[in-house]
């Protein structure tokens, strides 16, 4: 079984913006902005649609980081670890 530890709140984000390096800030998954009930869906089903061909299968987490210096948004693959 893999997890996301930022998802759960075991690690923080420490990717630094490309465009100033200022902390990025974590704003969730990417695909809990694709509707009111994204958040419900299976994770198998979440890694089909983030917009990541291989996520599933190379066990990431796509998330969101903003910059807390310039407001830059990027998505951001998150390894999962094996548990």
């Amino acid at each position: 079984m893999y997890l996301c530890f930022l998802c759960n709140g075991l690690e923080k984000l420490t990717e630094r913006c490309p465009k100033c390096e200022g902390h990025m800030l974590d704003a969730g998954k990417v695909v809990d902005y694709y509707g009111d009930y994204a958040a419900y869906v299976e994770v198998e089903t979440q890694q089909r649609v983030d917009g990541y061909s291989n996520s599933s299968e190379s066990h990431q987490c796509v998330h969101i980081g903003v910059c807390s210096n310039c407001n830059y948004i990027e998505e951001i693959a998150i390894n999962e670890k094996e548990m």
